[in-house]
């Protein structure tokens, strides 16, 4: 017997090198020296330093004097000769070039001082305004304001803009293929800024998932109900094949409670979920296969613990808590080998067990990572995507511009990168060197620099407490930033240490966000 268990916008480039020439990092006028090298007056220069320091060591031992005497020359002479490449003087074409150590302290010292360039707009003290929608938010990680304001210009509006300066907004829940103007690439060419739907590839996806909405790690109550499955469906007119498919599972036996106005045979009037924990299966029937688009339906089966029996989205395993957590018709040709399929599973109560073994075990680190991105309503989402756009944008000024972002210092160079928790606003600073400029090295840096912070994740509060674990971090993913939510979860990832080396020098002051589960 069969049985068919099916057990991510590119990033944008960041800050650009420095307009005028430079060597190394640093950007400096050229100074036209006298043809004749200072540095031919060393020798003489070194060797009255000496003199003048012997003259104060005669009640020393003469060993002593002669090690400390060496140890002034060699320390003079490194002084006047050590490699920083900030600043490098050209002194002419024809001589060679002369390192001057101006620098204090160490390159991330230097490095924290020179980046440290202050944005025009404070947040705090000016908000970024949405015309429309329901209100503020008071504990987003950036200044947010929502409603109507006739004194001040919005950043954004819901709708088509009225005035240049201000982003239009579209935000839908429902299925572009009833509703044409929620495709990504249809929106686009409306006018709209921003999109804000299902698709985890809009600039601010608005999924049905929520640890808060939904109690996902509810205990699997026993299966009391004769009937194999229940049904919730109520638009028959859905625009797929889901009603076929109903009639085929009905006709290979399989017994269905149907609470819905298609195929009805029981009460409707009815709690949904409290009703699925009695069934060992429930159909999680979407109106239309798109992918993304997983609505109450599927989340409440796993809220009830009944196995999802699912038509609806192509890419649902991109939303299972485990690999074998779900039955998937993929085409009206697969409802008969889902029907045995669930026949087994209602008489094997091991097989069956198993694929609930997520709700004792955790759902994988894939679906927390997912959900977790709710904890953080998509209003104030919008909002830090909105702030972000607006420093991004300024970043492009020569203030900006002109930051190095590295510092050299003989053979070794440290980059100075930035890194945020998805969630989140502001930046944290790490340093990387060009010794270890490794992708290991970099998640190890990020891990030690957060938790120096005594970084919470922010997910923190809002996941059941089983799921919180300690208060030990982990790194799910890191990727450049402004990616979409489906190439950071599912489609990017640096191509080893040498994909990531090219990332790192050929972006100055790059910057990171990080999935922490």
């Amino acid at each position: 017997m069969a049985a068919v268990i099916p057990i991510q916008r590119l990033p944008r480039n960041e800050v650009g090198s420095p307009s005028t020439t430079s060597v190394g990092s640093y950007s400096s006028p050229t100074i036209v020296l006298p043809q004749k090298k200072w540095s031919s007056w060393l020798p003489l220069l070194v060797s009255l330093v000496v003199l003048v320091e012997i003259s104060f060591l005669g009640r020393l031992d003469m060993a002593e004097k002669a090690n400390l005497v060496n140890s002034w020359a060699d320390s003079f002479y490194q002084f006047t000769t050590s490699s920083w490449s900030i600043p490098i003087v050209d002194i002419s074409s024809n001589i060679d070039e002369v390192d001057r150590d101006l620098v204090p302290g160490s390159c991330e010292e230097w490095l924290e001082r020179q980046d440290s360039v202050e944005y025009s707009r404070d947040f705090d003290k000016d908000p970024i305004f949405v015309h429309g929608g329901e209100k503020d938010w008071k504990y987003c990680a950036v200044g947010c304001k929502f409603g109507v304001d006739s004194n001040k210009k919005p950043d954004a509006s819901f709708g088509t803009p009225q005035q240049a300066g201000t982003a239009g907004v579209l935000r839908s829940m429902e299925s572009a293929q009833y509703y044409p103007e929620n495709d990504i690439v249809m929106a686009r060419r409306r006018g709209y800024d921003i999109v804000m739907t299902t698709s985890l590839s809009s600039d601010v996806p608005v999924g049905y998932f929520s640890w808060a909405e939904y109690d996902i790690m509810a205990p699997v109550q026993s299966k009391t109900e004769n009937a194999l499955a229940a049904a919730f469906i109520s638009n028959c007119g859905a625009r797929n094949f889901r009603l076929q498919a109903l009639e085929v599972l009905e006709r290979e036996k399989i017994k269905i409670d149907s609470f819905g106005s298609c195929h009805h045979n029981r009460d409707g009037n009815v709690d949904k979920v409290e009703t699925l924990k009695r069934f060992k299966f429930s159909f999680a029937f979407e109106n239309s296969n798109e992918e993304d688009y997983v609505t109450e339906k599927f989340f409440q089966s796993l809220v009830a613990g009944s196995i999802p029996v699912v038509i609806g989205a192509p890419n649902i395993q991109d939303f299972a808590p485990s690999p074998n957590s779900l039955l998937h018709i993929k085409e009206l040709k697969d409802a008969e080998t889902v029907a045995n399929t669930m026949k087994y599973l209602a008489e094997n109560p091991s097989a069956y067990n198993e694929m609930l073994g997520w709700k004792v075990e955790g759902p994988s680190d894939s679906f927390k990572a997912l959900v977790d991105m709710a904890a953080v309503h998509s209003s104030c989402r919008l909002c830090i995507f909105l702030a972000t756009s607006i420093r991004e944008r300024e970043e492009q000024s020569p203030k900006f511009m002109e930051r190095p972002c590295k510092c050299t210092r003989g053979s070794e160079t440290v980059y100075h990168v930035y890194v945020r928790e998805r969630g989140r606003f502001e930046m944290e600073s790490i340093f990387l060197r060009s010794s270890n400029l490794s992708l290991e090295a970099f998640e190890s840096a990020l891990l030690l620099k957060f938790k120096s912070l005594k970084h919470v994740p922010i997910w923190k509060e809002e996941r059941p407490q089983i799921l919180r674990g300690g208060d030990e971090l982990k790194l799910y993913r890191l990727h450049p930033l402004g990616m979409t939510q489906r190439q950071a979860l599912y489609n990017f990832r640096f191509k080893g240490d040498t994909d990531f080396r090219d990332h790192i020098e050929s972006h100055p002051c790059a910057k990171f966000e990080a999935i922490f589960v």
